[in-house]
C-alpha cells in the first residue's frame, strides 16, 4: 500500500534549497534540480554566495535565486559536490549557510563531494554516507561512516554516491517526501530507464587498468582535496580516521 495519496502530497509546501559554488559538477546540481522542479507543489530556491552567475566546472552559468543571507528556510538542504567543492571547503560563509539551512531543514542531502563539504560544517559526524568513489575514503577524516553504495539513506542524512547517481538520488528523496507513487511517476515523466552503452561506470564493474589510471589522473587533485578535508577536519576537532 502507497505511503501517501499522491493527489494529497501534491497540494504539501516545500521548500529545497540547493547550494551553488563556483567549479561545481553541474550535474550533480541539474540532474536532482531536474527531478525536484517538477514535485507539485515544491518551491526549489538556488542558493549562493552571491546572485552572480556559478560557472561550472565545465563553464555552464548557472543563476542563483538567492543568497546565503536571504534563502530563509527550507524543507530539504541539497549540496552538490565538484572540483570547486575543494576550495569551499575552507569557505566559512558557505560552511554557516550549511550549519544555519541544516538546523531547521528536515532532510540533508548531498550528491557526490558535496558530503564532503557536509562533514567540513560537522554535519555528518556518526552518519553513514556516501561520495564520488574517487574521494569516498575523505568521509572518515571526518568521523563518517563510508558506505559504497549509489544511495544512502541514514536517520534524516541522505547521500548520493558519484554524478550520475543524482537522479537516484533525488527519486529517493521524493519517496521520502511525498511516497512512492509520486517518485515512480517522475521515473517514467523522465523516462529514467538508464542502458550504459559500457559497463565502466563503477570500479566495482571496470576493468582494473582503467580504473588505475583514473586514479592516475585525478592523483594531483586529490591530494589537494585530502589536504583541504584534513584541515577541515583539525579546525572541527574531529581525530582522523584514516
Amino acid at each position: 500500500m502507497p505511503q501517501h495519496d499522491a493527489n494529497h502530497a501534491d497540494a504539501t509546501p516545500l521548500r529545497i534549497a540547493m547550494v551553488l559554488f563556483p567549479r561545481l559538477t553541474q550535474l550533480d546540481f541539474t540532474a536532482p534540480f531536474e527531478v525536484f522542479a517538477r514535485v507539485p507543489g515544491a518551491e526549489v530556491a538556488v542558493v549562493s554566495e552571491t546572485l552572480e552567475p556559478v560557472v561550472s566546472d565545465t563553464g555552464l552559468a548557472i543563476l542563483p535565486t538567492h543568497t546565503f543571507q536571504t534563502a530563509g528556510t527550507a524543507d530539504v538542504l541539497f549540496v552538490p559536490g565538484g572540483p570547486g567543492q575543494i576550495e569551499q571547503m575552507a569557505n566559512a560563509a558557505l560552511l554557516d549557510y550549511l550549519r544555519r539551512a541544516a538546523d531547521g531543514a528536515a532532510w540533508v542531502t548531498s550528491v557526490c563531494t558535496g558530503s564532503l563539504l557536509l562533514a567540513a560544517a560537522g554535519l555528518l559526524q556518526g552518519y553513514r554516507a556516501t561520495c564520488h568513489w574517487l574521494s569516498i575514503d575523505q568521509l572518515s577524516l571526518f568521523g563518517v561512516e563510508p558506505q559504497p553504495s549509489r544511495v544512502v539513506v541514514d536517520r534524516n542524512r541522505i547521500t548520493g554516491a558519484g554524478i550520475t547517481s543524482g537522479i537516484d538520488f533525488a527519486l529517493e528523496v521524493v519517496a521520502k517526501l511525498r511516497g512512492g507513487d509520486l517518485a515512480r511517476r517522475l521515473t517514467l515523466q523522465l523516462e529514467y530507464d538508464p542502458e550504459p552503452p559500457f559497463r565502466t561506470g563503477n570500479p566495482r564493474v571496470a576493468d582494473a587498468a582503467l580504473v588505475e589510471a583514473a586514479r592516475r589522473n585525478a592523483a594531483p587533485m586529490l591530494e589537494e582535496r585530502r589536504r583541504q578535508s584534513l584541515a577541515a577536519a583539525a579546525r572541527l576537532g574531529v581525530r582522523p580516521g584514516l
